[in-house]
């Protein structure tokens, strides 16, 4: 049938799909997604685009995407009814909690939690009725360095300074690849035009990456380290700035304290000790000391490459060493603290609590606690360790650990052999999703709502946007809001009661405090009058409501009839910029101290382990393994998505022409890779965009277990490359899995 224009609509959407957040225009037809391009009036993303977004209608129509509740009945999973399945986790998951205790029942998050508004809202709901410790979540095979290295210096894991990408002038990234990522806590639309921009205005953009990426290629200078180095790296850079008197923390002086700890921590790092180890002459390590200090403004910006690294907090608490060293920290155009709309006000600078690491510790191994999260390395032997406190049942928000964990076959035969019960809330049945008793999906991204909570706290412009469906749900489908707040009442006691009820429940409970607390706009007043008040078509826009009128820029209930409400939002269905980031220290700071704690005891506890690396000694011969990320893909999640399958986003392994001769490897042909963990055979490819005694493998593949329902991308499986790890190598100041720069050896296939 031929297409009709007339029938044709366009409506607005905040892709989903990465830390971008860029704004879309659909268009619809029908109840079809049949188009997506940028939003050109987006105040954020002023109509970028990637492939992923562009194929966002690919997304909502894919025909494994479950519509319907799975309920295992007789050993198999079948479809059922809504109430079906939550009486099913209301009969099973608290009659866990109360033989067994609260801790024998572990909650799983995945990254996809904070790309969707209900994500981020409930969670904290469903921890809180459970009771659990047992908390295992992406971030400790991502950013938790990034988030501990924070709470040690500032106090808050979540204060992370980004950069003013649109106005420093130099610019010092590691272990980033913002060109195939989009960004990586630095929510930034168009990070390719901000660095092209970078370089027009005069700027410098250093790369540090074992591959020549294409952010590489863009740069000014490539520095091509040894993975798993770049703490040594960056301590060498510090020694200078320190010998050479090239340190001034300008502005931020009279906030800091531990400047000559510091100073004497690194002084056995010089350039000359640690060149050997990251394979980068100490020349140019001094000369990237100097361009940063002598640069107007700077910027230093560490990710994922130099997180999942055997020294990761301490890389992560480097780089904002480096910026306070060389007053770029809270400064325009250096490191800047990004105030969202729904953030707590700003209150004036006092001493805080501080942070703590390790308040408990994990049953089986004793792995310590990292913002109330314990490593996910660790989530099999907690399930199949005998002993009091053992995990019996897992609700898995979002998250495939059996892809993303290390050493996924044992992962796998724990959640088959090891629960009592599961409950997964997925789109598809998945490597992980396959094992649980209860299924359930959530539904596209075109029906449902979206705000940004965690990424606009991570922005490189304070703004805000928030979209409203733009298709209704579709006939048997539930709003993911209302299956998180179903599925708390389900574990609490109150099965059958409304869903409203979770967020009246989370409102009232907000308000008691801020109507408490004299320096909030609502001191002293009614509770329930201003719960009146709220306006929104569900609980969870009356939630957000009531964040946006409390937060930095509300309207506070009438004590600003300018500031920020629902209601104003609305009426900017393209956003509203709230404007450049500014300076916000002191008032970020909840440290002990009440200041830049920038040596503290932790920190000071694992240097001596960083100490050691320096008298290792590399075998030229020996190759270690990096990851890599792919523009048309997100981790394990799209793959299934046929328009972005192929071109450069294949499961091969990368190698450098001169170890491929040396090992007997062709291009195109298959290779045996084993590590601690076990082998794989995967497709070489033979590229001098990896440097030498390196190999690198894509995160997220594998998909060819038995009973998945994802029909693209079994066609093309690859190979998991955690399975290459054992996961008994963690950072141990953060608990991630060290995911890159490790040892393996690589022979030809026969």
């Amino acid at each position: 049938m031929p297409h009709d224009p007339s029938s044709s609509r366009t409506a607005l959407r905040i892709c989903p799909l990465c830390e971008a957040t860029c704004g879309l225009t659909l268009t619809i037809e029908g109840t079809r997604v049949t188009g997506a391009r940028g939003d050109r009036e987006d105040v954020f993303s002023k109509g970028f685009i990637c492939p992923k977004g562009a194929s966002i209608g690919g997304l909502d129509e894919d025909p494994d995407r479950l519509r319907t509740p799975l309920v295992r009945k007789g050993g198999v999973l079948t479809e059922a009814s809504w109430s079906e399945a939550f009486d099913a986790i209301a009969h099973a998951l608290p009659a866990v909690s109360r033989d067994h205790g609260p801790q024998s029942v572990g909650v799983v998050l995945g990254n996809p939690n904070v790309h969707t508004m209900a994500g981020a809202l409930y969670p904290p709901a469903l921890l809180g009725a459970l009771r659990t410790r047992a908390l295992f979540t992406a971030s400790t095979l991502d950013q938790m360095p990034k988030h501990v290295s924070s709470g040690l210096l500032f106090g808050d894991p979540n204060a992370i300074p980004v950069p003013d990408l649109d106005r420093t002038d130099h610019l010092l990234m590691l272990g980033a690849n913002p060109l195939e990522s989009n960004g990586s806590l630095c929510t930034a639309p168009d990070f390719p035009g901000k660095l092209k921009a970078l370089r027009r205005r005069g700027g410098t953009l250093t790369v540090v990456d074992p591959r020549r990426t294409r952010t590489a290629r863009l740069a000014d200078r490539h520095v091509a380290i040894r993975p798993g180095t770049d703490a040594l790296l960056l301590a060498a850079m510090a020694h200078v700035l320190f010998e050479e008197k090239l340190t001034d923390p300008g502005a931020l002086a009279d906030h800091v304290e531990g400047l000559g700890e510091v100073a004497e921590a690194v002084s056995d790092f010089t350039p000359e000790a640690v060149a050997e180890a990251c394979d980068v002459d100490a020349g140019a390590i001094r000369a990237l000391a100097r361009e940063l200090a002598a640069a107007r403004t700077a910027a230093v910006y560490g990710r994922i490459g130099s997180c999942t690294v055997e020294h990761g907090t301490l890389a992560s608490w480097l780089v904002d060493v480096l910026n306070v060293l060389t007053g770029n920290l809270d400064r325009p155009g250096g490191a800047l603290f990004p105030l969202s709309a729904t953030a707590r006000a700003p209150r004036p600078a006092a001493p805080g609590k501080g942070f703590a690491l390790g308040r408990w510790a994990s049953r089986v191994s004793g792995h310590p606690e990292a913002k109330g999260e314990l490593p996910l390395s660790a989530l099999a032997e907690e399930i199949t360790t005998p002993g009091e406190g053992r995990i019996r049942a897992l609700i898995v928000l979002a998250a495939n650990p059996v892809l993303s964990a290390p050493d996924g076959d044992r992962l796998d035969a724990a959640l088959a052999d090891g629960l009592d019960f599961m409950v997964s809330v997925d789109p598809y049945l998945n490597e992980t999703s396959r094992h649980a008793d209860v299924v359930l999906p959530p539904p596209p991204p075109s029906q449902s709502a979206h705000f940004d909570f965690a990424f606009n706290a991570l922005a490189v412009r304070n703004q805000v946007r928030y979209t409203r469906p733009a298709l209704p749900l579709g006939a048997g489908r539930m709003d993911e809001a209302e299956i998180l707040a179903r599925l708390v009442l389900a574990v609490s006691g109150m099965h059958g009661a409304e869903p409203d009820a979770v967020d009246t429940m989370i409102i009232d409970r907000a308000l008691g405090k801020a109507v408490a607390d004299p320096l909030s706009p609502v001191y002293g007043r009614d509770p329930a009058g201003i719960a009146a008040a709220l306006t929104g078509r569900t609980g969870a826009e009356r939630r957000l409501d009531l964040m946006l009128r409390l937060g930095p820029y509300g309207e506070g209930f009438g004590a600003d009839p300018d500031g920020l409400s629902l209601e104003r939002l609305l009426a900017h269905p393209h956003g509203i910029d709230l404007g450049p980031l500014v300076p916000r220290v002191p008032e970020i700071l909840t440290t002990r101290s009440g200041r830049v704690e920038l040596f503290p005891a932790p920190i000071a506890a694992d240097l001596p382990r960083l100490r050691r690396a320096l008298d290792g000694r590399a075998d030229p011969e020996a190759l270690v393994l990096i990851g890599r990320r792919h523009l048309r893909s997100n981790n394990s999640w799209l793959h299934n998505v046929a328009a972005l399958r192929g071109g450069s986003n294949v499961c091969t392994l990368q190698i450098h022409p001169e170890d491929a001769a040396r090992l007997g490897l062709t291009d195109g042909a298959p290779a045996k890779v084993t590590g601690d963990g076990g082998e794989l055979t995967v497709p070489v490819e033979v590229t001098d965009g990896v440097r030498t005694g390196v190999v690198s493998l894509p995160h997220g593949w594998g998909h060819d277990r038995p009973g998945t329902r994802m029909s693209v991308a079994a066609e093309q499986p690859g190979v998991n490359v955690n399975q290459l790890l054992d996961g008994s190598r963690l950072d141990p100041l953060s608990g991630t899995a060290v995911l890159n720069g490790i040892p393996v050896t690589v022979t030809p296939s026969r």
